[in-house]
């Protein structure tokens, strides 16, 4: 068991190399989180989308805040590895807002943060990074701070000027206290190859179906992988998959895949 929060924090920037990329498969709730923790996992990330899906809600902040933090201070507590928590764009109104959230995450627990730009203008984003910062030195924690641009995910702005573009972006994202650059929406060797060039921190990209996998992209220089949504996307298709063909042909075939009930519920007879 790994001694403090400090402690925690410390492991989980040491993770972060291309030599060996930190592989993070997102959790939406305690269940998942412990099932991912025991698949071997060094970190935990949470997923806004899975969590808001958990919630019956859509992604993309619709979710009450103090819902999110309670959900990332249970998962944090039913884990031992270190734990980076998304939290979209900061769910504040202002960068002051911002401030207080991410303080609340590191009272319940969490190492790192996500915090995206999405549509808004990178001044604003640059002004949220910073206020993150500074509740993370007033807490006295080495919290990772992971901005995420969205240029490459929501193809903002001209394409031909992207990658300077999000170049741009993510050198006012480190000035402003920045930790990892992540970028999402990216799966061209070439362009990740660039992009881990002329960033000056730990660079994180999503994997999707069509992306090189882990080893190959710690060879182009990515330090970060991260499987966002996916999971949860994936284990909603199998519920999906097993419905279907219960209604549709009676068969129970899709529950030969399951996780043995005995298995999965001792996850859960130990405290922390």
């Amino acid at each position: 068991m790994i001694a403090s929060q400090t402690d925690k924090a410390l492991l989980f920037q040491s993770l972060h190399s291309p030599a060996r990329p930190l592989a993070l498969a997102n959790a939406w709730d305690v269940a998942s989180a412990r099932v991912i923790e025991a698949a071997g996992a060094p970190a935990l990330a949470t997923t806004s989308a899975g969590i808001a899906w958990s919630q019956g809600c859509p992604d993309g902040e619709s979710l009450s805040p103090d819902r999110v933090l309670e959900l990332i201070a249970r998962v944090v507590a039913a884990v031992g590895v270190p734990v980076t928590a998304d939290i979209e764009g900061g769910y504040g109104r202002d960068a002051a807002g911002v401030a207080e959230i991410v303080a609340r995450v590191l009272d319940a627990g969490a190492v790192g943060v996500n915090i995206e730009d999405g549509t808004r203008p990178p001044a604003e984003l640059e002004a949220r990074l910073a206020a993150a910062r500074g509740a993370a030195e007033q807490a006295h924690l080495p919290l990772f701070l992971n901005a995420r641009t969205d240029t490459y995910l929501f193809g903002l702005g001209d394409p031909a000027t992207r990658l300077r573009d999000t170049l741009d972006r993510a050198r006012r994202y480190v000035d402003a206290g920045a930790d990892g650059i992540f970028v999402p929406g990216v799966i061209d060797p070439a362009t990740i190859a660039e992009l881990a060039a002329g960033i000056s921190v730990p660079l994180n990209i999503m994997a999707v179906p069509g992306a090189p996998d882990v080893a190959e992209l710690g060879a182009l220089g990515v330090a970060r992988v991260s499987l966002g949504s996916g999971i949860a996307q994936t284990a909603y298709a199998a519920t999906r998959r097993a419905a279907q063909q219960l209604y549709d042909t009676g068969s129970y075939r899709p529950l030969v895949d399951a996780i043995d009930f005995a298995d999965l519920n001792g996850l859960f007879t130990s405290t922390r």
